[in-house]
């Protein structure tokens, strides 16, 4: 089925049943990642709560907050279903650790580029390797970048098809959905942390700076992309 006619098979289709149609569509080769922010909490406990057979995973970078520990321990808790975790290669960690420190990420865009490689980008892979369509918890209105995007797409870069099923909600939307549920979710949110990645790479937004502003802080604005979500043709 091309993209065209899932769209057309989509459409009029809410959350859930978009979710159980590709689930059914792709059997065993869909997936779901999670980053344990706001919106994938919410995707979380949908394709959960529903007993959707979509396989979670994520990407544990090795420097992930505190606080997202605790909410990726308590998930596993209330639902009691597995999120499978992909790791960064060791041996090319080991080797850029090795030769530039812990902290080269700091010194260029190249280095946090080669950082975000190791430890996102080349875990992505493998765990994208043999599945035809990855959920995302991307929304539209989370940068310019994404804005150019459609809720349904080719990923060129991944050879997969995406689909992100709140695509279209607010940010207003996805707490309100956390609320009314009881969802866990982590509390840097309320810190002024709208978008968290690992510990050492993101910090609280100020007032009226972008939504993206907190991640890789000491770079040009239009660099705030690691590549997991790079726009596609």
């Amino acid at each position: 089925m091309d993209l065209h006619d899932l769209k057309e098979k989509l459409r009029g289709l809410d959350i859930v049943g978009s979710l159980t149609f590709l689930a059914k569509e792709f059997n065993d080769k869909i997936v779901f990642s999670t980053s344990f922010g706001w919106e994938d909490q919410a995707l979380t406990h949908i394709i959960f709560s529903n007993n959707i057979p979509i396989k979670v995973f994520t990407l544990e970078t090795g420097r992930l907050f505190p606080e997202t520990y605790y909410v990726w321990n308590r998930t596993l808790e209330i639902y009691n279903k597995p999120i499978h975790a992909f790791y960064p290669d060791k041996n090319l960690l080991e080797e850029m650790v090795s030769t530039k420190g812990p902290s080269s990420f700091y010194e260029s865009v190249e280095n946090r580029k080669e950082c975000c490689y190791i430890r996102k980008i080349e875990p992505l892979k493998r765990a994208l390797a043999g599945n035809a369509c990855w959920i995302t918890g991307i929304r539209a209105e989370q940068s310019a970048n994404r804005q150019g995007m459609d809720n349904i797409e080719w990923d060129e870069g991944n050879q997969i098809i995406k689909f992100h099923p709140i695509f279209d909600w607010t940010l207003a939307d996805v707490k309100a959905y956390i609320k009314e549920n009881h969802i866990v979710y982590n509390t840097l949110h309320d810190k002024g942390f709208p978008s968290i990645g690992c510990a050492p790479c993101t910090r609280a937004v100020r007032e009226g700076e972008d939504f993206r502003a907190g991640r890789w802080w000491w770079e040009d604005q239009s660099k705030k992309e690691c590549g997991l979500h790079a726009a596609q043709s």
